[in-house]
């Protein structure tokens, strides 16, 4: 039982590190800048890491841009407000982002200059060989090592798992918790202390500084685990992050 339940935890924030990471920070924000070596290095990385689940970073990125620039509007590709359940937005999400990764929905240029495309590598890591591939691994891990029927429930978690990271943010980070800041959508800070997402879930924080690598900081308790990370393979030369302006943070406090 401990051995799944290890798999488990160790594939949920391994898979949700690289997202974050990778994905948003760097994709979507350029939060820090790499060399394209390195960029392709943590290409096959979020491919190991996201496994059956990998999401393009090209696919990603565009599209989270344009929550960012279309958020909480008709044109948000994912809002609580104009979805009735999780559901529906996730589905109406998993849409708009594979026409974007396949290149059947041509965005403005402003939301994909920049953007990583790296279209042969995307091309296998989005295949249905690879996803079942991934797949079978998952099912053999389990097939040696569950020992009680329950933990076979966990399986389809991991299936789902990137889909579900994103859908935990722009549900819950939209409807519940508190602001630090008041911006012009429903953007929350969905936990005081992220244990669970990595520092995804200062979603309020984020939507006032998208550029800014640090999602938390902002009160005392805002601790980003990523953004520890980060600041390591910046001190490594790993990643260079970019200068960001120096946020007023007695001005917050006072506002809050």
């Amino acid at each position: 039982m401990e051995v799944i339940l290890i798999f488990f935890a160790a594939h949920w924030y391994l898979s949700l590190f690289f997202q974050t990471f990778f994905l948003h920070r760097y994709a979507s924000h350029k939060a820090f800048t790499m060399n394209k070596t390195t960029e392709k290095i943590f290409y096959v990385l979020t491919w190991i890491f996201q496994g059956s689940n990998y999401l393009s970073p090209y696919g990603y990125g565009v599209m989270h841009r344009m929550h960012h620039a279309y958020a909480d509007t008709e044109n948000d590709p994912h809002s609580p407000k104009y979805d009735e359940t999780i559901w529906n937005m996730m589905w109406k999400t998993k849409t708009i982002y594979s026409d974007i990764a396949n290149k059947k929905l041509i965005p403005d240029a402003r939301f994909t200059e920049g953007v990583p495309n790296w279209e042969a590598f995307d091309k296998v890591a989005r295949s249905w060989p690879s996803r079942i591939f991934w797949g079978a691994v998952y099912v053999s891990v389990y097939a040696v090592f569950a020992t009680q029927w329950w933990l076979w429930l966990l399986l389809p978690l991991q299936f789902l798992m990137s889909p579900i990271h994103g859908a935990i943010i722009n549900w819950f980070a939209h409807k519940y918790g508190y602001r630090n800041f008041e911006v012009g959508d429903t953007s929350r800070n969905f936990l005081p202390t992220d244990f669970l997402m990595m520092g995804e879930s200062y979603h309020n924080n984020h939507h006032k500084h998208g550029s800014r690598a640090n999602f938390g900081g902002i009160r005392w308790h805002e601790i980003d685990p990523t953004y520890q990370v980060i600041k390591v393979l910046n001190a490594l030369g790993v990643v260079k992050l970019a200068k960001q302006k120096e946020i007023n943070l007695e001005a917050v406090k006072k506002a809050a």
